[in-house]
């Protein structure tokens, strides 16, 4: 097996997965908006284009005839990838999957009004008075996301009137892509949220990863850990929505696939919220690099879009991940060169690893790198999650003067 795959999107996701489909003999295409992209740094050849010009796709797709395409980002031209599987080219995990999972719009109506899972009520807007109705139908506090976004940029909590017009146009600053489209959903008052990592095969047998937990700050994680300790009966229940949507949407491949988590109370039984699903790796399962599963989710999604079997996921330790970004203070030094400092430091702590991602260029919060660690079965992932932040506080980030 030698496949011609083309990746659309090239960060540091992206990355490990290159890195994950060379060890498996295939041949990789990284593409993304801008020179020197992590995935590129590694792949076989690569391309610079806007993936949001449909023209430019179709281009190099015709130029280098890919077996595969597998997109890693919102931004790109989504609804040209029916025509590419017309043409006999595999699309990861499906047309379906990618073109509606690229908007907040077409996976949230597919699950709550399509599949009946349960969510927070929610509207959409694409003008600030349609968002200043949205706010009243579902009250206050609500959270505003652009329909196209990543890593939680563009997302705000609007807790007072005051709030609705600086979300509005936060949310727009943060979406990508063309849409000016805003989802504002209500508040849900959970206790915590996962990521449910889910594997869909060719072979039609679905396998879940232990439950990943994460901490988030403007919208984007800053600490995930495995296992996230949840009561049996509602992570049976997340798994089963999580069968539904990507049975749905069809293909195979990983998927991260999020929920809000609200405990049993005052007698009632705990609920599970399906909240978003992205059809790729997710950033939170970068923890699976600590080796707390007998493959990583890179490795999983490889071998997924191969078509090869994977019988079982086995969770082997618990294990944490903390994130390394680029500091505020370097906002006026933002498209300048990165410097990372500290990685002697860091990697002197036991049990623990690295990944300095590459990036070109910094700007504030950025994210530059991660620090993930291990314990052994049974350790509390509080206090592994508090070694990944010990550790990822060792590091750094500056420019090249």
């Amino acid at each position: 097996m030698n496949k011609k795959i083309m990746l659309l999107g090239s960060g540091e996701l992206g990355k490990e997965v290159v890195i994950a489909l060379q060890r498996l003999g295939q041949h990789v295409i990284a593409v993304d908006a801008y020179p020197g992209a992590p995935a590129m740094q590694v792949a076989d050849e690569h391309e610079v284009i806007s993936m949001l010009d449909g023209q430019a796709l179709d281009a190099i797709v015709a130029k280098h005839q890919p077996d595969l395409v597998v997109p890693e980002v919102e931004s790109i031209r989504t609804e040209r990838f029916y025509d590419y599987e017309k043409q006999g080219i595999q699309v990861v995990p499906s047309a379906k999957a990618a073109h509606f999972t690229m908007n907040r719009r077409a996976i949230r109506d597919l699950a709550a009004q399509d599949l009946g899972l349960k969510t927070a009520p929610y509207r959409y807007a694409t003008s600030l008075s349609e968002l200043q109705d949205g706010v009243a139908a579902v009250g206050m506090p609500c959270v505003v996301k652009p329909l196209m976004s990543s890593s939680g940029k563009g997302q705000s909590v609007i807790r007072t009137e005051a709030d609705i017009e600086t979300a509005w146009n936060y949310a727009l600053e943060g979406s990508r892509g063309d849409l000016a489209e805003i989802i504002v959903e209500a508040f849900i008052d959970f206790d915590y949220e996962i990521t449910l990592l889910t594997l869909t095969q060719n072979n039609g047998n679905t396998l879940f990863c232990a439950p990943i937990g994460h901490r988030q700050e403007r919208g984007d994680y800053q600490e995930s850990w495995q296992p996230a300790v949840m009561e049996p009966e509602l992570l049976a229940t997340a798994q089963k929505m999580a069968a539904a949507v990507t049975k749905e949407l069809g293909g195979s491949g990983i998927w991260g696939v999020e929920f809000f988590i609200q405990n049993p109370r005052n007698g009632q039984p705990g609920t599970v919220y399906f909240s978003e699903l992205s059809p790729r790796p997710h950033d939170t399962g970068m923890v699976t690099l600590a080796g707390t599963q007998n493959y990583s989710e890179f490795e999983l999604h490889a071998r997924a879009v191969l078509g090869l079997p994977v019988t079982s996921i086995d969770h082997v330790r618990p294990g944490a991940s903390a994130v390394v970004l680029a500091p505020e203070s370097l906002a006026p030094h933002a498209g300048k060169a990165p410097v990372v400092h500290g990685l002697v430091e860091a990697a002197a702590e036991p049990a623990s690893d690295l990944r300095v991602f590459g990036k070109p260029t910094v700007r504030p919060y950025r994210r530059m790198a991660v620090a993930v660690t291990h314990g052994e079965p049974g350790d509390d992932v509080t206090d592994l999650v508090a070694r990944a932040k010990a550790i990822a506080a060792k590091i750094n980030v500056g420019v090249v003067e």
